[in-house]
Formats: C-alpha cells, structure tokens, sequence
C-alpha cells in the first residue's frame, strides 16, 4: 500500500464522523418535535403512541451512538480530540434519553390537560434540537465556521435560560393553584424533567463549544 492511498483512508476515517453527528442531531430533533406534539395532546392514547414513537427514536439514537464509537475505535487520526469525539456523542444521546424520559412521564401520568406554559417549554427543547442539528452541520468546516457555531451555541444557551424562567413562574403557580395534590405531582413530575432536558442541551452545546475553542 502506498503513502497517498494509506493517507487517502486516513482522510475517509476522519470524515466520517461528520454525517454521523448530524444524522445524530436529526434523530434528536425527529424525537424532539413529537414531544411537543405530546405535551400539546389531550387524548391518552395518542399520548402513548407518541411516547412509543419516541421511543424508537430513542433505540435508533442507541445505535448511532455506537457507529460513532466504532468508527473511533477503528480510526488513525480522528477530526479533534478522541475523547471530545466520544463525549459529545454521549452527550448528545444523554439529550436523547431526556427527552425520552419526558416523553415517558407524560404516557404514564396522564395529567388532565395540557399546560400552556409546559407545552412553552417543549417548544422550547425543540428548537434547541434543530439548532443542534445546524451545529452540527458545520463540522466538516469547524475552523472556517467557528464564529457561526459559537452562535449557535449561545442560542441554546439562551433557550435553558428562558425555560428556566418559565419553569421557575410555573411551578410557583402550579403549587398556589392546584388543588387536586395527585395533579400537582403530576405535574410536577414533568416539568422538572422537561426543564432537566432543557438543561441537558445546554451541557451538550457547552461540550461543542468547547471542541470549537480547542480547535479554531
């Protein structure tokens, strides 16, 4: 095997990472947007079905995780450091299993109706989702695009910091107002893992601006 074609393999294990943190991203924000179809639903059963769909959004996360963690383990020279490689891909399905969980306590709780401010917030994670997916598109072209992820970086962290806001205001009114306690737990319940999931996107836009800084 000659210089130019080993160096030529060399070139294709790096790349690859790129299409899989993307498809990654989409997968995420496919899981995303059913949960605010969630929260916006009423019916139980279609609150079920849609936990279910996110479900296997969930499983097809699973095993995007573990193309990414095989093509590391198999690669010569990675596009930045190995670990940052693996720990955003953790990162990123830790994203995915929090919405999942979300997903999950809805199906099971069954509150009596949807809030207003809760389904805000599933508005909220999914854009955060879809910005992720912008992010990450700009990988093959990190150093050229640096200044644009860091952006998008920021917005995400904008999002956790208004849905903390808005978790703050509705929890307040949640126990002043409620009166029915299973309700209240309920709904308690799920909020605070909406707002956890609104907290998991911004450690994962954390950890890309952080591969940014480490390599513009």
């Amino acid at each position: 095997m000659n210089f130019d074609h080993l160096l030529q393999l060399f070139v294709v294990k790096e790349k690859s990472f790129f299409p899989l943190f993307v498809k990654s991203a989409e997968n995420i924000s496919e899981a995303a947007a059913l949960l605010l179809q969630q929260a916006q639903e009423s019916d139980p059963d279609e609150r079920r079905m849609l936990s279910h769909r996110i479900k296997e959004r969930e499983t097809e996360g699973d095993t995007i995780t573990h193309q990414i963690v095989d093509v590391l383990m198999n690669a010569y020279i990675t596009p930045f450091d190995r670990d940052d490689i693996h720990d955003l891909a953790e990162g990123m399905d830790g994203f995915l299993d929090s919405i999942r969980d979300s997903s999950k306590k809805i199906a099971i709780y069954q509150p009596k109706d949807s809030s207003k401010k809760l389904i805000e917030i599933a508005d909220y994670i999914n854009k955060a989702a879809a910005i992720m997916v912008e992010a990450t598109r700009h990988f093959d072209t990190l150093r050229k695009d640096a200044k644009v992820i860091d952006k998008l970086c920021d917005e995400i962290k904008e999002i956790e910091h208004t849905v903390d806001d808005i978790y703050e205001s509705y929890m307040s009114n949640l126990f002043e107002y409620e009166k029915d306690a299973i309700e209240l737990v309920k709904k308690k319940n799920i909020a605070q893992a909406l707002e956890d999931t609104s907290d998991v996107a911004k450690a994962v836009s954390s950890k890309i601006r952080s591969i940014v800084v480490k390599n513009s």
